[in-house]
């Protein structure tokens, strides 16, 4: 099983301890990764909102780097992966356009997107190539006891016709690989909720108050420690959170760990190794249970 590694800005910037954990948890589940080191940024919605064609140009580059290694592209980002798969079905949907643009991609770069590329998120992976089975055969460590409370982000669950969530509205997949793990899911109302992290340059206050209604809505419903798909939901829940604090005036201490650290914690890899003493708020007193 292997994959090209499409890691994302923020996991190699403010938060490579996220792909350390991702190489460390795929290394114990035989998964071997190609990283695509040229690939550029997605555009996190971003660049599409001056240029759509200039973005869209971006992302079908990455794709094509992808099918010229013959694999599949391993996401860990879910704004990442919310991006490109729409980006992908938009080209995919008008062959003029997509024409269009492999005669601008072929001119600027000498690539062309043939349209063949899959694009998967890590926790999908898990799901439905490797198996919730054969993952719980992996498990070394069981994280019995700890009560994980999942928090999926906007681009995980929006818009739901570029997921695939069984029920966007319900979804129970992240919380299906929390019970893999041995660990205990715990449900709440803002697991679906934004983070706030897209408006954290303009409006900090409101951001820094999404991000303190999903933190304390799961402390309140009993959550150790919550568990993200996405790099900036992790930076703005942990990063943010002795902020978040004093604007709520409530103690959460509540750690976060993006999904590839929790999987590797139960194959057996060590906190060290997975940088967890980097993250603002420590999960080692959370961790405790297992």
């Amino acid at each position: 099983m292997k994959y090209a590694l499409y890691t994302g800005c923020v996991a190699k910037g403010a938060g490579r301890e996220l792909l350390a954990a991702t190489y460390k948890a795929c290394e114990k589940l035989e998964i071997e990764l190609d990283e695509m080191t040229d690939a550029a940024c997605c555009g996190a919605g971003v660049i599409g909102e001056d240029n759509p064609m200039v973005a869209d140009l971006l992302n079908a580059r990455t794709y094509s780097l992808a099918e010229e290694r013959g694999l599949d592209i391993m996401n860990i980002c879910t704004t990442c992966q919310g991006v490109h798969v729409k980006t992908r079905r938009k080209i995919d949907a008008d062959e003029k356009y997509k024409a269009r643009l492999n005669t601008e991609l072929e001119k600027e770069t000498g690539r062309e997107y043939a349209g063949t590329v899959k694009i998967k998120h890590f926790y999908e992976i898990l799901l439905h190539d490797y198996g919730l089975d054969r993952l719980k055969e992996k498990v070394v460590k069981p994280l019995t006891g700890l009560k994980v409370a999942s928090f999926y982000g906007c681009y995980a669950t929006r818009p739901p016709e570029v997921n695939e969530l069984k029920n966007p509205d319900d979804p129970d997949e992240l919380e299906s690989i929390v019970t893999a793990l041995g660990a205990t899911p715990v449900k709440y109302d803002e697991r679906l909720k934004c983070c706030g992290f897209p408006i954290l340059m303009m409006n900090k206050r409101n951001s820094m108050q999404l991000s303190g209604n999903a933190l304390s809505g799961a402390k309140k419903a009993g959550a150790d420690i919550m568990v993200t798909p996405c790099p900036l939901c992790h930076l703005n829940l942990d990063a943010y959170q002795p902020e978040i604090e004093s604007q709520i005036d409530q103690k959460l201490a509540l750690p976060i760990l993006h999904i590839p650290q929790l999987v590797a914690l139960a194959l057996g890899v060590s906190e060290k190794e997975l940088r967890i003493q980097t993250h603002i708020v420590r999960p080692e007193g959370a961790l405790a249970p297992a």
